[in-house]
């Protein structure tokens, strides 16, 4: 049985520090998740991991402050990196993905002023660190004598993905003990329209819920003990919002539908990106609330938020 040790390395971001995980897999050295592209976590790879012997880095999604040092460690290691695949197309197609985003958010309402704000904040690497120069496929390449099962859990980006040993998971960022994280307004690259993360956050829901008898280990704050309280805990925020955003929900211009819901407050650029997420998202469910509650009552927690569901969903 195949043990993990965590390591916790500091970030600059408003989530606070990120967890690592390094196992022996096979008698090789792995590394799940790489933190922040900042000379403190490279230090602290130099200081606690063996880096000239790492042979796999595993990334759960391409993130800054889960997939940045990537690209310093493939060129201080013989290691493969594996990422998720839909990470791999936003890599190869970047140029496009961006094109494709910024005309995503034209369609949704957004003024050029802003978009000429927001890319400069995406032009200046604050967001995508180097990317990785070679890489394999997460899904369908990771050595299968590791034993390690890949579960796709898309949902807070479109790429996250769960990786499950014997008796543990490591979540990346799709369990977080008491941080609601709505999934973020992407393209598709598959098919070039905006990513159906409502969906698939509700078929995430039912495969977290499989967990529940594994040790989770978190890309963020600590272990998670009890994956149904998780799950509860999302949900309940999600519905919360859902409630405060359906008076407004007919508002078509999404920068004046942000300043009505959150009464100006939400100036910061990047802010105002997750702010939109968040909406989308929510709309989506008001939209189609009975794909949420079918996926409730799989899991068996129906019951345990009909009250905020019923609330939320009934004019």
């Amino acid at each position: 049985m195949t043990s993990l040790t965590q390591h916790t390395i500091a970030t600059p971001y408003m989530v606070g520090p990120v967890h690592c995980y390094t196992g022996i897999f096979d008698g090789d050295l792995v590394l799940f998740d790489t933190g922040p592209p900042t000379p403190e976590a490279r230090n602290y790879f130099r200081d606690h991991i063996d880096v000239e012997n790492l042979k796999h880095i595993i990334i759960t999604h391409c993130h800054i402050d889960h997939y940045g040092q990537t690209h310093w460690l493939e060129e201080n290691s013989n290691a493969i990196v594996y990422l998720p695949y839909r990470d791999g197309l936003k890599i190869v197609q970047h140029d496009r993905r961006m094109m494709e985003m910024y005309q995503l958010l034209r369609d949704v309402g957004f003024s050029e002023e802003y978009l000429g704000r927001l890319r400069a904040i995406f032009d200046s690497g604050q967001l995508f660190p180097p990317f990785p120069q070679n890489f394999q496929v997460a899904e369908k390449d990771i050595p299968q004598q590791f034993g390690i099962k890949v579960i796709e859990c898309p949902g807070h980006s479109q790429s996250d993905l769960v990786y499950v040993g014997e008796d543990w998971a490591v979540t990346g960022d799709t369990l977080l003990k008491g941080i609601f994280q709505s999934p973020l307004l992407d393209v598709d690259l598959e098919t070039g329209e905006r990513f159906k993360n409502y969906e698939m956050y509700c078929a995430t829901l039912i495969k977290l819920f499989g967990l529940r008898s594994k040790t989770v280990l978190p890309g963020h704050r600590y272990i998670v003990r009890g994956v149904e309280a998780t799950l509860l805990f999302y949900v309940s925020k999600l519905l919360q919002r859902a409630e405060q955003l359906r008076p407004y929900v007919a508002e078509k211009d999404v920068m004046v539908l942000i300043d009505k819901l959150f009464n100006g407050k939400v100036q910061d650029v990047f802010h105002i990106f997750l702010k939109a997420s968040e909406v989308f998202f929510m709309k989506d469910f008001l939209k189609n609330p009975e794909l949420l509650r079918v996926a409730l009552e799989n899991c068996g927690l129906f019951q345990d938020v009909k009250e905020l569901y019923e609330s939320a969903v009934v004019a």
